[in-house]
């Protein structure tokens, strides 16, 4: 395992305000290396709203801080895997997409050897090394999601965000991206925060879990938070 990059970010008093409505008010919680939080809530909750805020894509109110022990800069590295992206009709490779957000030179003009062997490797660690000459266009939704990992991952972040990364993605696609989220998490020894509806894989894998309506109404282990009665109250089922 490396070394452990920060202690802790903090989520502090997150508030996002229309002037018709409130999307989230006084949303807290702590988040620390070499764990998976999980946000879990009914749609139009404000799941993907919070994700926004931490990126600073969405204004909102409270703050969001972090205490380091290795990073003497003070500011948190953040890579983030979005909810939908559309890449159907891409004509471009693998290898061009990813050294676009890894390289500072241009990428369509030549191939870099050293770039090249860069990614590679990064691939190999996420076991997608195959995928690097491939048309973005042509890759199912689970080899697409391990490339946009990549990007998010290269250089790994103190903290990895993503957005319903396996929606339309099969059983067994599922699985292996659960799978490899664990292995970025122990190997990494980062922050994960993401959300989901997989109940089961949550249980499975998650840490913490987050159960949010527009504010906090819950957060624990999946234990506690499925077997709890806000968590019955809000999706009609209880005992999970």
């Amino acid at each position: 395992m490396s070394e452990c990059k920060f202690c802790c970010t903090e989520i502090k008093n997150i508030g996002v305000k229309t002037e018709d409505a409130t999307i989230l008010e006084d949303v807290s919680f702590h988040l620390h290396c070499g764990e998976l939080a999980v946000i879990i809530g009914k749609n139009g909750a404000g799941k993907s709203t919070l994700l926004k805020s931490i990126i600073g894509e969405i204004r909102h109110t409270g703050n969001i801080t972090f205490s380091s022990k290795h990073n003497n800069s003070k500011k948190l590295t953040i890579g983030y895997v979005p909810q939908k992206i559309d890449l159907e009709h891409s004509p471009i490779s693998v290898y061009d997409l990813i050294s676009s957000f890894s390289s500072s030179k241009p990428v369509f003009a030549f191939k870099s050897k050293s770039e090249y062997s860069k990614i590679i490797e990064h691939l190999k660690f996420l076991e997608a090394d195959g995928l690097i000459d491939k048309k973005v266009s042509s890759l199912s939704g689970g080899e697409l999601q391990k490339v946009l990992i990549a990007i998010a991952t290269l250089p790994f972040p103190e903290l990895l965000i993503l957005d319903e990364p396996v929606s339309g993605i099969d059983a067994k696609g599922k699985e292996i991206f659960y799978q490899l989220i664990d292995k970025i998490k122990k190997s990494q020894d980062i922050a994960i925060l993401m959300v989901s509806h997989d109940f089961d894989k949550v249980k499975e894998y998650a840490d913490k879990v987050i159960l949010l309506n527009k504010k906090m109404l819950q957060e624990g282990n999946p234990k506690e938070v499925f077997s709890g009665e806000l968590f019955a109250k809000e999706f009609g089922i209880g005992g999970y």
